[in-house]
């Protein structure tokens, strides 16, 4: 968002979870409470929210779901419902690396002009154009 440019977040439906949180510019006013850079604020979904930038451009995240109401367990960057399936991803990973490592150094760098690709694990290369 522009330096003191508004915004009007719409409600969502009831029962979803709402966090802003906001990581570029100096602040964010929310309902009339200014939030300091690096600092979240959880929302009512079912409310229309005005955020107002502060005096420097100002970037959000903005996080919404409804809940799936399931034990969540979070073992470094793996995220499953129990212990045992966190260890089996550890031992998935420690295998496979999940698929390994397509290239031939763990350092590669492409080169500048190359465009924006991705290569899937069937091998087919996908490239997006501009």
């Amino acid at each position: 968002m522009e330096a003191g440019a508004s915004f009007k977040l719409p409600k969502a439906s009831i029962g979803i979870n709402r966090t802003i949180y906001l990581y570029e510019g100096n602040q964010m006013t929310i309902a009339g409470t200014t939030i300091p850079k690096y600092n979240a604020v959880e929302l009512k979904a079912d409310v229309d929210v005005e955020i107002i930038a502060g005096v420097e451009a100002t970037s959000i995240l903005l996080l919404q779901g409804r809940p799936i109401n399931e034990p969540v367990i979070q073992y470094g960057p793996f995220v499953m419902n129990t212990k045992e399936e966190i260890n089996q991803a550890f031992e998935d990973y420690h295998a496979t690396q999940f698929g390994g490592w397509p290239w031939p150094k763990y350092d590669q760098v492409h080169e500048r002009e190359k465009t924006r690709f991705a290569k899937h694990a069937d091998g087919t290369l996908e490239v997006k154009n501009s």
